[in-house]
């Protein structure tokens, strides 16, 4: 069943079941989209201070790594990590100066997302010291948990977040819950533990002339300005403004598949604009699956780096090295 009072891209599923059922728990979830849409067009949360400055851009680098999509296969992770030479068999960093791009979608579809949200974290730290650096982006899926549309979480993934927050008292956000589902409503609700872990991500970042994003940055993004987009993303993802109202159109940053599917001449010709507004050579993705591998369209300007490695997916491990302007993707076989 569909709830219609839902945004385009936030629509609410619940499972065929008893009609008493669906009917009380679309009742509560009517009640919970209300809030969230006025949550989202500043309603009921305050402004938004000004939060601690992530930088946009970074200086080019000897040798960039980027992965794609995880969605919570910590397995299909730590291959991608030692393909790139990012980790050891112990998941510690040994890939020196390099500097390590994840373009998001590290949630949903599987069930080891804390544990891999807590490696980027830990690998984050310890990059840092021999001077190399992680990037983890926030995609459309780390947004839609904190907008708490959970449809694509699995029965293991709300029993992964048991132990990550202990819920004390019923408010009216987890009310709209069952009882094993909240700890991970309360987890990624803004304000929530996890959800100010992706508060200390970015939804895009340029190093040197590369551009990396979720779904892709379109003319009207740059417009909008993309420090400003990282910025309030930043500061709903902490509890602390309005969720921005372009997380809810199809064709933001972290939606968008203008460079990923059935690109054609006017897709290109798009892209170029943003490239040459941004100074940049290329722009790299995830988002839309390519489970035959990591796929380049417009000329080599955009690369598609969702090879679709995580189990519910089934394909093969595959990152996408960076050096200059040579690019190689890595495989293991």
């Amino acid at each position: 069943m569909i709830l219609t009072s839902c945004p385009e891209q936030y629509k609410c599923f619940v499972p065929a079941e008893d009609p008493s059922i669906v009917e009380t728990r679309c009742t509560m979830r009517r009640f919970l989209w209300i809030f969230l849409l006025l949550a989202c067009f500043g309603g009921l949360i305050g402004a938004a201070p000004a939060g601690d400055e992530i930088p946009l851009r970074f200086p080019p680098a000897p040798r960039i790594v980027a992965i794609g999509d995880l969605h919570g296969d910590l397995e299909a992770t730590r291959r991608a990590l030692r393909l790139a030479g990012a980790i050891n068999d112990e998941d510690q960093w040994i890939g020196g100066k390099l500097v390590l791009v994840q373009t998001g979608d590290q949630l949903d579809r599987g069930d080891d997302e804390q544990a891999v949200l807590d490696l980027f974290a830990r690998l984050a730290e310890e990059a840092a010291r021999p001077g190399g650096t992680v990037h983890a982006l926030n995609g459309n899926h780390e947004l839609m948990n904190v907008a708490l549309d959970l449809r694509y979480v699995t029965p293991g993934g709300f029993e992964d977040f048991q132990d990550a927050v202990t819920v004390t008292g019923i408010d009216s956000v987890l009310a709209g819950y069952e009882e094993w589902q909240r700890a991970r409503v309360a987890a990624f609700r803004p304000g929530g533990i996890y959800a100010k872990v992706l508060a200390r991500r970015n939804t895009v970042v340029i190093i040197g002339q590369n551009v990396f994003v979720h779904g892709g940055v379109l003319p009207e993004h740059v417009d909008y300005g993309l420090e400003r987009l990282n910025a309030e993303v930043r500061v709903w993802l902490a509890g602390d403004g309005p969720c921005p109202e372009w997380i809810l159109k199809r064709d933001s940053p972290v939606w968008t598949r203008r460079y990923s599917l059935d690109v054609d001449e006017s897709d290109c010709e798009m892209l170029a604009e943003v490239l040459i507004e941004l100074g940049a050579k290329r722009m790299i993705v995830g988002h839309t699956d390519h489970v035959k591998g990591i796929a380049s369209y417009c000329h080599g300007k955009v690369w598609c780096i969702d090879a679709g490695m995580s189990a519910h997916y089934g394909g093969e491990p595959q990152v996408l090295e960076i050096k200059g302007d040579t690019i190689r993707v890595l495989t293991e076989k």
